[in-house]
């Protein structure tokens, strides 16, 4: 017995490391996106094709976009409630200068991506200038961005230009399937995020002032810069979502988009990216935002669900990650 009793705190410990890794619900998130494809493959034929899988990217390349800037957001210790409606906001801008003023789409695409991210790094200079809460500096910007719409147009406007209706018509053959523009340009954006996240000295400052803003400043970071900066990362990815929005619908609204700013906070949670900042992957954004759209596909394909139950699913997912990130945390604190 007391052979078992020494032994059996060493055996223990390896797991309480695993639990306290910040790689704990990366993983958890590729086993439930595992499982979740399994369990479509085992009850509905032709599930797990490849163009299916294909469809869960093209269906979702502007979420993936906007959740890959909330990556960084949510890293540095912050939120941003803005992003859904600066791609409403973005769509709006491209229709009426498409449809107005007759702009060269690429011209429109620039101006776009430009209001976006200047809109993003007024944010962040009164977030961290004025000591503002990024909850509520963000949540006017989304009031705002919203209503900005409406000053353009309270109806929908249709996009019919030559050359957003060619790249929302066209398939990128791989093989018997094919991928959208968008898809590619979303998987693109997360590639460079994860560059950038871990192999540039602005990823370590974001992971540093995450961590702690105090000791960023001690060590002598520029937390000013990197706030501003992360922020007008993230207007900058919602305008390249409100681009690639254009594309799949060929319209502005005022209402697109309502309530992505949430699907976008829930697939980095459950990504594996902690809310307090600090800890997680900007990667884990793929992941999460693949088991929302797995959850989406599975209801489409039972066809007796209502599609309210997506937001079910998703809010319990997230009840229980935000738990495993709190017992990660607590355990953390305990070293």
């Amino acid at each position: 017995m007391s052979s078992m009793s020494t032994t059996s705190p060493a055996a223990a410990r390896p797991a309480r490391s695993i639990i306290s890794s910040p790689y704990f619900t990366s993983l958890i998130t590729v086993f439930l996106l595992l499982v979740l494809l399994g369990a479509g493959g085992a009850a509905y034929p032709g599930f797990l094709s490849l163009q299916v899988l294909f469809n869960l990217l093209i269906d979702n390349a502007f979420l993936l976009v906007i959740a890959v800037g909330m990556s960084f957001v949510i890293l540095s210790g912050g939120i941003d409630l803005s992003v859904g409606s600066v791609l409403a906001l973005t769509t709006m801008i491209c229709a009426y200068m498409l449809q107005t003023w007759h702009l060269p789409p690429l011209l429109v695409i620039v101006i776009a991506l430009a209001l976006g991210t200047v809109f993003g790094a007024g944010m962040g200079a009164l977030i961290h200038y004025f000591k503002l809460q990024p909850f509520i500096v963000t949540l006017a910007g989304m009031f705002l961005a919203r209503g900005l719409c409406y000053l353009i147009s309270i109806n929908s406007i249709t996009i019919d230009d030559p050359f957003f209706v060619a790249l929302s018509q066209t398939q990128l053959p791989i093989g018997d399937c094919f991928i959208s523009p968008g898809a590619l340009i979303a998987l693109v954006t997360l590639a460079a995020a994860i560059y950038v996240a871990h192999c540039t000295p602005f990823g370590r400052a974001i992971y540093a002032v995450g961590g702690n803003e105090q000791s960023a400043l001690m060590m002598g970071l520029r937390v000013a810069r990197t706030k501003v900066l992360i922020y007008a990362f993230s207007g900058f990815c919602a305008a390249l979502a409100g681009v690639l929005f254009s594309f799949y619908m060929l319209s502005g609204y005022g209402l697109h988009a309502q309530g992505t700013e949430l699907d976008a906070i829930a697939a980095v949670v459950i990504g594996g990216t902690l809310l307090s900042g600090g800890y997680g992957y900007v990667a884990g954004a793929l992941t999460g935002v693949l088991v929302l759209g797995a959850i989406q596909t599975l209801i489409a394909f039972d066809g007796t669900l209502s599609s309210w139950w997506t937001k079910i699913v998703i809010g319990g997912l997230l009840f229980i990650f935000c738990v495993v990130q709190r017992v990660m945390t607590m355990r953390a604190n305990k070293k």
